[in-house]
């Protein structure tokens, strides 16, 4: 099951990641690789999500070498399959928010360009569709291989892609798209259905 959680990780990795990007350099020529960040805040959320990276990885790794001792109320078999089938959703998921954001994907924030606002796709359950199903991912990978290091990784995921989405990525949607955007985010919730709703003023 750990091996299958390395691969679960390693397809997510490069899907998510690498494919998005590849595509986007195709797209404008080599000229665009879809990486915005700018600010400290920017720059230390993304180490976070390097130091996120590394403990998914170094996570199955230390398992298959009995190097991290498992929780043994969630060492169960049934538990450790149904994280492995929730991680393969979680990365079918992102895949599916990303491909519904089109030309607008991006990593990070860059507060002088304009993209468009994608309400439409899984943007009509959650803001956050690619975060969410990020940490669905992550959860699924807790559960297939659980020991302290994972959860301690999905708690780090969690707190990073809050802090961006508050501090970065809403103020620049609000400043960006005004009232449309705030209309969204009051109906729609942040990482969760009906959760994290902006209230209205």
């Amino acid at each position: 099951m750990t091996g299958l959680a390395l691969g679960i990780y390693l397809l997510w990795l490069i899907l998510a990641f690498g494919v998005p990007i590849a595509v986007t350099r195709r797209r404008t020529g080599g000229q665009d690789s879809g990486m915005r960040i700018s600010g400290r805040l920017q720059w230390a959320g993304e180490a976070a999500f390097g130091v996120t990276g590394l403990v998914g990885l170094a996570n199955p790794v230390l398992d298959l070498l009995g190097v991290l001792p498992r929780i043994e109320l969630l060492d169960q078999l049934p538990l450790r399959i149904l994280g492995a089938v929730i991680a393969a959703v979680g990365v079918a998921a992102t895949v599916y928010a990303q491909l519904s954001m089109g030309p607008s994907w991006r990593i990070g924030v860059d507060v002088a360009e304009r993209t468009d606002l994608v309400t439409a796709g899984p943007f009509r359950v959650v803001r956050n569709p690619i975060f969410a199903s990020m940490l669905l991912t992550g959860l699924g990978l807790a559960l297939a291989v659980p020991n302290i290091l994972s959860f301690g990784g999905l708690l780090l995921l969690y707190a990073t892609v809050s802090v961006l989405v508050r501090k970065v990525e809403e103020p620049y949607l609000i400043s960006t798209h005004g009232a449309d955007y705030l209309g969204y985010a009051r109906r729609i919730g942040r990482f969760f259905p009906g959760i994290g709703r902006l209230r209205s003023p």
